[in-house]
């Protein structure tokens, strides 16, 4: 593959709601780039960006690729990202290192669920945009349709830049508005088009949308807005040095269109990519150097800094990091520093790919994507750069919505598990691995219950380690809600030494701390060298409570008198009298069971605002405040138990079409309401 200078380098993203045909889309532009000679199809598992078996399988992408493609002597390097709400950390990784995204839009469905969250999360990592409406071939493609639904969900600035010879079957070109030229298609789907005279009976219609585009160009510059409104003729370069201008700021979104599958309209985008959209050159990436923030420059003679922002699993060569240089040179065989981790890197062969092909190159220069194999302390968001200690911005992944514990099968895969584990965590940041401290369980939490189950199931196949799934068992506690009296006489006479611990205790409820022990013994009944040993015993009688095992918390518990005997009392008596007397003292203070509550805050459209109120109240949930922001966006703030959320994420996916998000903490401990007492306890019966 040649090298290309950072003038002629365009790093985009491909998003999409699901089934848009984003990955056919991508195909179709390495076939008609000449990088194959034959385009990839979904449906069989033969396309270039889905290489993972349970991509294969589900025919969906689950992360993302970068699929470099050389065109008219530049190179555009496509991250072709998935297009599943559940693997948006892909999203997140692949926008931080793009300089434009491209959207694409089902021409039939128009704006969805994922067409809005890509533009939002495309909106928050200040991407411009560029949207493709595919599928102008197929049934009930409507052009206008799409076009007003874009302009309704996304405001005045969607501006198309072409307009369609043709819809759903009878689609066979495409007018280019600035140009004022008609390119009609071959139906042998290689891409190729004739240069035609516009349609006579479009004239009136690309007249208009021409005029439209212009205005929005004008209205952005002063100069040109007076000459437009003088009548003044502009000429297309410099619609065009204008629209580029545009498109960077956001001011105007411009829209293509096509037929991916049939290879239509893919050459024009292409050429729309090095014409419109902004190359690596024009990127302004600030670092942080000695404290001070320092825009880098491009340039492949500088010192060198880029960004790794993907890490992968690679069964041939092992752990693969992909990296964008920002500036300056990496060389094959040479070294890194790893700014991040304070860790020197060996490089070796350095490649770019597409799909599972490996193109070995020498060098990766300023504006360029590459990888490389084997960096040991490299992991997603890391700064890598020649010596100096340079900072990048590092990438914000999502919230963890979804939580399973995970089981190995046997005593041999638990043994490998936690390094499976921390390899599937490197591999996608938005995962994440933690340890219940009540519990014990092994929790991975992902955006969603098929991410998890997906990761499993990769992790499974790649470490050759068998585990089972669950819902995480809730940490409950238990308490009491009277204050109460208990002794207990602990006595042993075993023919030698004997034991002997007497201990009366006051038990009270304590709402502002988990455990206190205090003493009151007075006359000397219980020594005072015995004292830690009854706190001692008390504390592991804090371990299991009486209702169904769960640890005991909120008491107060006081030492208030005892007996002692001058040969057989010891430690170890006083710390099972207490012990006992503890577990007494409980049963009699009125033992409550106390469930977890957690903070949610949900962000959904208003339409969806009446079922997800009804459901929080199914799930015995409080609304404790509600805001409205803008984009009709509104966010529930409310009490939930923990409980009653565990799939959560799948159910209000399920109840706002996708449209809903929500993030979850930790508050407070409360009782469980008596009549759910029992079904808890028998569940828990169950689990131990």
């Amino acid at each position: 593959m040649n090298q290309y200078p950072a003038e002629r380098v365009f790093n985009v993203g491909v998003f999409s709601h699901g089934g848009a045909g984003r990955t056919t889309l991508v195909e179709a532009m390495l076939f008609d780039s000449g990088a194959t000679n034959r385009r990839g199809r979904v449906s069989l598992g033969t396309t270039a960006s889905d290489t993972d078996p349970e991509e294969i399988k589900r025919h969906i992408s689950l992360t993302h690729s970068v699929i470099p493609i050389e065109y008219h002597n530049c190179k555009i390097n496509v991250i072709d990202t998935p297009d599943f709400a559940d693997f948006g950390g892909d999203v997140r990784s692949a926008m931080r290192v793009v300089e434009a995204a491209i959207i694409v839009v089902d021409a039939s469905a128009g704006v969805e669920v994922g067409t809005e969250q890509v533009w939002h999360n495309a909106e928050l990592a200040g991407l411009p945009r560029l949207l493709f409406v595919n599928k102008m071939d197929r049934e009930h493609a409507n052009f206008r349709g799409a076009l007003e639904a874009m302009i309704e969900a996304f405001g005045k600035r969607v501006a198309p830049l072409q307009f369609p010879i043709g819809e759903e079957a009878d689609f066979r070109g495409i007018v280019d508005l600035l140009g004022k030229k008609a390119m009609v298609f071959t139906k042998d789907g290689n891409g190729q088009y004739e240069e035609t005279e516009i349609p006579a009976e479009l004239a009136d219609d690309v007249e208009f949308y021409r005029q439209t585009l212009v205005e929005a160009i004008a209205e952005n510059d002063e100069d040109l807005t007076m000459r437009y409104l003088e009548g003044e003729e502009i000429s297309d370069e410099e619609l065009h040095q204008h629209l580029h201008k545009c498109f960077e700021d956001g001011s105007v979104v411009p829209m293509v269109l096509g037929a991916a599958s049939e290879n239509m309209g893919v050459q024009p985008l292409m050429q729309t990519i090095i014409d419109v959209l902004p190359s690596a050159a024009e990127h302004k990436e600030i670092a942080e150097i000695n404290g001070a923030e320092v825009e880098l420059v491009a340039d492949p003679d500088s010192d060198f800094v880029a960004l790794a922002f993907k890490t992968q699993a690679d069964p041939h060569v092992g752990k693969v990091t992909w990296f964008r240089v920002y500036s300056g040179t990496l060389k094959s065989s040479s070294s890194l520093y790893n700014a991040s981790k304070d860790h020197e890197e060996r490089v070796g062969q350095l490649f770019f790919s597409r799909g599972k092909e490996h193109i070995s190159t020498d060098f990766v220069s300023a504006g360029d994507i590459g990888g490389v194999s084997k960096l040991e302390s490299v992991v997603t968001g890391d700064t890598l750069t020649s010596g100096k200690k340079v900072n990048l911005k590092g990438i914000q992944f999502p919230h963890s919505a979804y939580t399973a514990s995970v089981h190995a099968s046997s005593q041999g895969d638990l043994d490998k598990l936690s390094q499976a584990l921390q390899r599937m965590q490197d591999e996608d940041p938005s995962l994440v691995v933690t340890r219940d401290p009540d519990t014990g369980d092994v929790l991975v939490s992902g955006m969603g219950e098929p991410h998890v189950q997906i990761a499993i199931e990769r992790m499974k196949r790649r470490s050759n380690v068998n585990v089972n799934l669950g819902l995480p068992r809730v940490a409950y506690r238990e308490t009491i809600s009277a204050p109460v009296q208990a002794e207990y006489k602990h006595k042993k006479q075993t023919g030698g030494a004997g034991q002997y611990g007497h201990v009366k205790l006051e038990l009270a409820p304590l709402p502002d701390a988990d455990f206190e022990f205090t003493d009151k013994v007075v006359g000397g009944s219980v020594p005072k060298n015995f004292f830690p040993a009854v706190e001692k015993g008390v504390r592991d009688g804090l371990a299991a409570g009486p209702v169904a095992g769960f640890p005991v918390v909120n008491v107060k518990a006081t030492l208030y008198d005892g007996s002692y005997h001058d040969v057989d009392s010891n430690e170890m008596a006083f710390r099972i009298a207490a012990k006992e007397a503890f577990r007494k003292g409980i049963l009699g203070g009125k033992p409550t069971l106390l469930e977890p509550v957690m903070n949610l805050k949900i962000s959904i459209t208003e339409s969806f605002l009446g079922d997800v109120m009804g459901d929080l109240n199914t799930r015995r949930g409080q609304v404790t405040g509600m805001d409205t922001h803008d984009g009709g966006i509104t966010v529930i703030e409310a009490q939930v138990p923990g409980g009653e959320i565990q799939r959560y994420a799948t159910d209000l996916r399920s109840m706002t079409q996708g449209r809903g998000t929500y993030e979850a903490e930790f508050s407070h401990y409360q009782p469980v309401p008596q009549h759910l007492v029992e079904k808890i306890v028998a569940e828990h019966a169950t689990e131990s």
